[in-house]
């Protein structure tokens, strides 16, 4: 590898590289558009050449602008008594999820977050709703649970969308809820990412190199949903959940059996 491209691109192979710039695109479209799983979509390509340390900050920064970015639609168009208590549940389980992170093995931890996203996916399909008044104590143990695989894995989001999208609601306020109970778990991570040294030099030098592709299709994205996207969303929505979970479940049961 040039000398060069190392000291631009860090860990990285030239081809690794261009892998990585279209998964940030297909990620920041994926964002803008359903809300959810560009966090796992850069996990687990990235983690194939830089590995899951260093994967799951980058993809948690790099979403930090298009966060901010979605964040007011989220609100005006979100139930907020949905999406406050996971931000502050998020702030509180967050830092245990990093602890397992850099403690215990990766692949165990997303073949247990692919089978359950897969088996909620599987009561979704059959028409499983939440009521519009839920439990505080149930709201809280998801955002709980959901703040915990965001800090161990990087990919909270899928279980916390799994909740969002059992609500009552039309397309607009499932996605605010999916868009703010997502962005609470991205920015619940950047602390306890930063006390235990994940953000290396190569982690913070790849982040900013991918924001503005990350960013640029998040706004696609959002457009797309503005425009004739919204009829699609719900369906959309479940058929990346489904996507993300087996493709997960398989990388890391190879992953495992590997190891």
């Amino acid at each position: 590898m040039p000398a060069s491209f190392e000291a631009l691109f860090g860990p990285m192979s030239p081809a690794a590289f261009v892998l990585a710039v279209v998964t940030m695109l297909a990620a920041g479209f994926l964002r803008g558009f359903v809300g959810f799983g560009a966090s796992m979509l850069i996990v687990m390509v990235l983690s194939l050449v830089l590995g899951p340390v260093a994967a799951v900050p980058i993809a948690n920064l790099v979403g930090v602008p298009a966060t901010l970015q979605l964040l007011p639609s989220a609100f005006r168009e979100g139930d907020r008594s949905f999406i406050l208590p996971f931000f502050v549940t998020s702030l509180i389980a967050a830092p245990i999820g990093t602890l397992v992170l850099i403690t215990l093995d990766a692949a165990l931890m997303n073949i247990a977050i692919a089978l359950f996203v897969l088996a909620m996916l599987a009561l979704l399909y059959r028409g499983w709703k939440l009521p519009t008044t839920v439990n505080p104590g149930i709201m809280v143990s998801f955002g709980l649970g959901a703040g915990f695989v965001q800090g161990a894995g990087g990919v909270g989001g899928p279980p916390a969308v799994v909740v969002a999208l059992a609500r009552p609601g039309t397309a607009q306020s499932q996605r605010g809820n999916v868009i703010g109970a997502v962005s609470a778990l991205s920015l619940a991570s950047l602390f306890p990412f930063w006390y235990h040294g994940l953000f290396t030099r190569d982690v913070l030098l790849l982040s900013l190199l991918f924001i503005p592709l990350y960013s640029g299709t998040t706004w696609v994205g959002a457009r797309y949903f503005a425009g004739k996207g919204g009829k699609h969303y719900r369906n959309a929505a479940m058929l990346a959940l489904a996507v993300i979970g087996v493709v997960t479940l398989g990388v890391a049961i190879r992953d495992y059996l590997a190891g």
